[in-house]
């Protein structure tokens, strides 16, 4: 049995959006738990889809003494704020200093964590864990896919375990398997090999998706890798001689940093197998370079396309509101996507979630069945855009709390009330409204409040992959939505300053240049 310390901080920091991660963030519960820290961590992270929870529940399983540190996240938004960081990264070092021999540390990372003065939250949340227990611990890491992985973290991490889906089902899976690396590398005590790549291009996140190629095809070559079963006769090929693990994140590119972008790294006792592995999947992904791309609709064309499939479809018509994603930073109150459904009076179409606690709070206060006096979205002003003044009839009212069914949150403990379904008696449009930011990808959101998603004829969900695990299987057709928000489709037009030169904007796109030579 080994002791073992357990603990996370997880942000994903949009350095273009307008909102920064304030402690209270941190605080505070969403769908997750808030911060947690000490004994009580290990029963409050129970079940889940989170990765302490599966990595928690697996070293229980292997025997091993548990000694909890502290857990937290916020929502996804612009940088996290010196206070705040310093806070949970104080505190996970004080509880590590005082806990006493340690055989092992595993950690519950994002991996594109940007703070107010450190661009690369979790290498330096790493540097400082190592300076404090030495190199002779054992430090893994879970990852989420959108990391941007650095230097620093695979240099002061014994190894980092990415997610393989996104959507993200496998969250709780992905801390298991942590957790068992983990155990092997205190087992076996030999240290691993690192074979780190770098993609020299930027992956925009709607295309990342691991359900359809060229993101599906790359993940399986990586397991088939890993598990020695390619057959492709390509150096590093058919045998995985000495490979202990291979983690790939197509990263997060809304992230104003030096090593923003796709990397990857092998973990062997190999030196020349893990090195081989490593150049193999590089050249597996050069080679899907011009196939991240697709089709992307404004808001009057997608709304137009959705109304004439709905016609003589059974099934709903999902409009996917990329750029005002929550989960990569966008405000969720904006509203280009719902003015364009009023305007083609879209009757019977929902949109969700619209977050807007003001008007969310006034229709609690007012009651079901009364009008609405205030307008709805816009609140925070994005793109100088307005809020929606029409004829909004309080059709329904929830608290917000409600537990998640769906393949990514199930489980999950929703506290993000007060809620109202809302609909324009001009037009028949509604929007589902709540009072904290959270991403459309779980059927309960609608359910909360009286709509059955698989019933209405457009579902328009601020999300830009993650919704597909819950939301494609009853869909009739899926239209991608380029509509105003913080969360910029196309990394070629954000405006970096310190984005290294020389890599691609975006697939088979404009090379980035230093600010001295643009």
């Amino acid at each position: 049995m080994a002791r073992i310390a357990v603990g996370g901080f997880q942000h994903e920091t949009n350095t273009f959006a307008p909102q920064r991660a304030t402690w209270s963030d941190f605080e505070r519960a969403d769908a997750w738990p808030g911060f947690i820290r000490g004994p009580e961590l290990i029963e409050a992270v129970e079940g889940y889809n989170i990765p302490i929870a599966g990595a928690v529940k697996t070293l229980q399983e292997l025997g091993h003494d548990l000694v909890p540190l502290c857990w937290c996240s916020a929502p996804p938004s612009s940088y996290v704020e010196r206070d705040a960081y310093e806070r949970v990264a104080t505190a996970m070092i004080q509880d590590l200093a005082d806990a006493g021999p340690l055989n092992g540390i595993y950690l519950d990372l994002h991996g594109a964590m940007v703070a107010e003065h450190h661009e690369d939250g979790e290498g330096e949340l790493l540097r400082r864990i190592r300076a404090l227990v030495g190199r002779r611990i054992a430090i893994v890491t879970s990852l989420d896919f959108h990391t941007n992985l650095t230097p620093e973290m695979v240099e002061h991490a014994s190894a980092m375990i990415g997610y393989r889906t996104y959507p993200h089902i496998d969250m709780a899976a992905t801390g298991s398997r942590a957790a068992e690396l983990l155990d092997r590398l205190i087992k076996d005590r030999r240290p691993l090999h690192k074979a780190y790549r770098q993609v020299d291009f930027l992956m925009p996140l709607v295309w990342q998706c691991t359900l359809a190629e060229p993101a599906k095809g790359i993940f399986e070559l990586l397991a088939e890798i890993e598990a020695g079963a390619d057959k492709s006769g390509a150096p590093g090929a058919s045998h995985n001689q000495g490979i202990v693990s291979i983690t790939h994140t197509p990263g997060f590119p809304p992230a104003d940093i030096k090593e923003c972008g796709p990397a990857l790294v092998v973990y062997g006792h190999d030196k020349e197998a893990a090195e081989a592995a490593a150049d193999r999947l590089l050249a597996a992904i050069q080679a899907k370079e011009g196939d991240f791309a697709g089709r992307l609709y404004t808001a009057d064309e997608a709304v137009a396309e959705a109304l004439r499939i709905a016609r003589a479809a059974s099934k709903p018509v999902v409009l996917a509101d990329i750029q005002d994603n929550p989960g990569a930073g966008g405000t969720s109150d904006t509203v280009g996507l719902l003015r364009a459904l009023i305007a083609h009076k879209a009757k019977g179409a929902v949109i969700g979630m619209m977050v807007d606690p003001e008007a969310a709070e006034r229709a609690a206060a007012l009651g079901e069945g009364a009008l609405l006096d205030c307008g709805v979205g816009a609140k925070i002003g994005y793109a100088d855009e307005t809020p929606i003044e029409a004829k909004w009839r309080i059709m329904r009212l929830g608290s917000g709390r409600f537990t998640g069914t769906g393949p990514m949150y199930g489980g999950a403990k929703f506290n993000i009330g007060p809620m109202a379904l809302i609909t324009d008696e001009d037009s028949g449009v509604s929007a589902v409204l709540a009072a904290k930011r959270i991403q459309a990808n779980d059927k309960e959101m609608f359910r909360h409040v009286g709509v059955e998603p698989a019933e209405v004829p457009i579902l328009a969900l601020k999300s830009t992959v993650h919704f597909r695990a819950d939301f494609q299987p009853i869909a009739e057709a899926v239209l991608v939505v380029q509509s105003p928000g913080a969360h910029i489709t196309d990394p070629a037009d954000l405006p970096y300053e310190h984005l290294r030169p020389g890599i691609r904007l975006r697939p088979k796109g404009p090379v980035h240049q230093s600010r001295s030579t643009a």
